[in-house]
């Protein structure tokens, strides 16, 4: 059998070739997102046509066009015009990071499989350690998404905070984890896999401006005493997802070290805060956690999906996971960080460490202190403008680049702007010229900004407001 088709797919001028023009044709993309030529964040289909489409190109299609299809189907980012999701518009120099990563293919199970990116990742999650606060004891690693990192975090807090060997033998007794209801949805779902029920996911009530409680953490600890519950962990939220308000690490710092608790931050979306001078202070108390997880891919301009988990004590994130694979991980003597199967989920990951190393070294930690700035003072200069406009109701003042509100003209009662608020939502997605989510908060339907993207201005926030009011006051 003849290996022409192999010869094909690994012959490097052909790899050349086509790395030109798609390097090319990426970097017209972006120039013209950052501009805001395209009229059109997305050019929404519904699901079964959108399968349709690419059913009909994978058999017609010319094979010249798919990069470029590809681009006119997606989401575009980097326009302005993006105020959706929790993803950042990745800095240029990331998608190279990620062609190397994709070529390489180092699966960093064992070092040998992985020694550069290994190596740049103790470097990293070291720095980063040190920004939290953390002393030369503390240890990190990356993982592939916040909600891997919150369950491996919580699988080291039960490891270290029950007495019963778990991993080993099981368990029979009832555990119990604290979290905020307006907590990431990411905590429950953790919870449920490592078994602790409907019971063991204790949700504090959140205060009126979406924050936990924290004067009812005492009452509820022992309530679930009485319950036959085992707290072993709290989690503050470092912001909730839903509203990008900060809990008060503060006071959970303090509650987890009077009851001997493990203390978690969920900073997936605000941990890079850290990095703001005028910002920094919504983390204050972050410097207690046991644990903290921070995402790359939301706050710190790099492709999903990259997650950093960071231990206050280092011995922790080597003692998750006993399981043993000999022909993998033999006994090492020191402390064995560059084997990285021993203290993650994954066996193969990328080389992810290369996009965090590659943004320190060319742009240095001043990026992130920049771009977090920008975006969390344009979240308060809209609320502002939106809490002015009688036609609109801010949810709550930001604490974030994550911003709540809804279209209210005078005179509808709340079931019936829910359903207006809806209406506006899909209008706007179905019209693709602006991008934005939704959020359910005390049964109010709110319109969702997440402002991700540093060439959003508010000349774009205020026109996506005159485009709601027409929308709204012709539905």
């Amino acid at each position: 059998m003849k290996k022409t088709l192999l010869k094909s797919a690994y012959d490097p001028e052909e790899f050349r070739k086509r790395g030109h023009q798609l390097v090319d044709e990426l970097a017209n993309h972006l120039a013209q997102s950052i501009s805001g030529k395209p009229k059109k964040v997305l050019d929404w289909k519904l699901p079964e046509e959108e399968r349709d489409y690419w059913n009909d190109f994978l058999e017609n299609g010319e094979e010249d066009t798919l990069f470029t299809e590809t681009l006119k189907h997606s989401i575009h980012v980097h326009h302005p015009k993006y105020v959706g999701h929790q993803v950042t518009a990745p800095a240029p120099i990331t998608a190279l990071t990620g062609m190397v990563s994709a070529l390489m293919n180092n699966g960093m199970a064992v070092y040998e499989m992985g020694m550069a990116s290994t190596a740049m990742e103790r470097i990293v999650t070291g720095e980063l350690c040190k920004k939290l606060g953390y002393n030369a004891d503390s240890r990190g690693f990356l993982t592939s998404g916040g909600t891997l990192a919150n369950l491996t975090a919580l699988l080291a807090a039960r490891k270290a905070k029950v007495a019963e060997d778990i991993w080993t033998k099981g368990h029979t007794d009832s555990l119990g984890i604290i979290v905020s209801e307006e907590a990431h949805y990411c905590a429950d779902r953790a919870a449920r896999i490592m078994g602790l029920g409907d019971k063991g996911i204790i949700k504090i009530p959140a205060t009126v401006d979406f924050k936990m409680d924290t004067s009812l953490l005492d009452e509820t600890l022992e309530n679930a005493k009485l319950n036959g519950i085992t707290v072993f962990a709290i989690i503050g939220s470092a912001p909730s997802t839903a509203t990008g308000m900060y809990d008060d690490l503060e006071a959970i710092s303090s509650f987890s070290k009077k009851h001997n608790l493990w203390f978690h931050v969920d900073g997936a979306h605000g941990g890079a805060a850290i990095f703001s001078e005028k910002y920094s202070y919504t983390l204050k108390g972050i410097e207690n956690a046991d644990s903290v997880v921070i995402d790359g891919h939301k706050m710190m301009m790099m492709p999903a999906i990259t997650t950093a988990l960071l231990f206050k004590d280092g011995a922790h994130s080597y003692s998750t996971f006993s399981q043993k694979a000999d022909y993998l991980l033999g006994a090492s003597e020191g402390e064995d960080w560059y084997n990285l199967a021993k203290r993650t989920f994954e066996c193969t990951k990328t080389m992810m460490s290369l996009h965090w190393f590659t943004m320190f070294k060319t742009y240095g930690e001043g990026i992130f202190d920049e771009y977090v700035t920008n975006l969390y003072d344009l979240g308060r200069d809209f609320a502002e403008i939106i809490q002015k406009d009688p036609q609109f109701e801010l949810a709550l003042a930001p604490d974030s680049n994550i911003v709540c509100f809804r279209f209210k003209p005078h005179g509808i009662s709340n079931d019936d702007l829910n359903t207006l608020n809806i209406k506006i939502r899909q209008q706007l997605l179905e019209d693709g010229e602006f991008y934005l989510v939704q959020t359910t908060l005390k049964k109010i339907f709110y319109l969702r900004t997440t402002i991700m993207n540093p060439f959003t201005t508010i000349d774009h926030l205020t026109a996506l407001l005159e485009k709601i009011k027409t929308m709204g006051n012709s539905i």
